[in-house]
C-alpha cells in the first residue's frame, strides 16, 4: 500500500480489528462472559486439563510420544465429553498395542 505513514497505519488498525473482531451476537456473549466470577474459569480450566491428560496418557499408553506444548488448540478437542475422550483413549490403546 503506497500513502502516507499516518493513513497506512491507520488502515492497517482497523484492518487487524476488523479481522479479529468477533461479529455483533458474539461480542454480547463475551461481554456476558466476562461477567462471569473467576471460579467459572478456574474449574473450566481445570476441566479441560484433566480431559488433556486422559487423552494424553491413552496416547502414551498406545506408545505415541506426547509433547505438551502448552498450545491453545489441538485437533481432538478436550472440550469432549470425558466418556469419549475415555472411549478414544482405549481403543488408541487397542489399536496400538505392541
Amino acid at each position: 500500500m503506497t500513502a502516507a505513514p499516518a493513513l497506512v497505519s491507520a488502515v492497517r488498525a482497523a484492518k487487524q480489528y476488523l479481522t479479529y473482531v468477533a461479529s455483533g451476537p458474539f461480542q454480547y456473549a463475551v461481554a456476558e462472559a466476562l461477567a462471569l466470577p473467576d471460579s467459572y474459569f478456574d474449574a473450566f480450566r481445570a476441566d479441560l486439563l484433566a480431559k488433556r491428560d486422559l487423552l494424553s496418557a491413552g496416547l502414551a499408553d498406545a506408545g505415541f510420544e506426547v509433547f505438551r506444548t502448552g498450545a491453545p488448540y489441538v485437533r481432538f478437542a478436550f472440550c469432549k465429553r470425558t466418556e469419549v475422550l475415555a472411549d478414544a483413549a482405549e481403543r488408541l490403546r487397542t489399536a496400538f498395542a505392541h
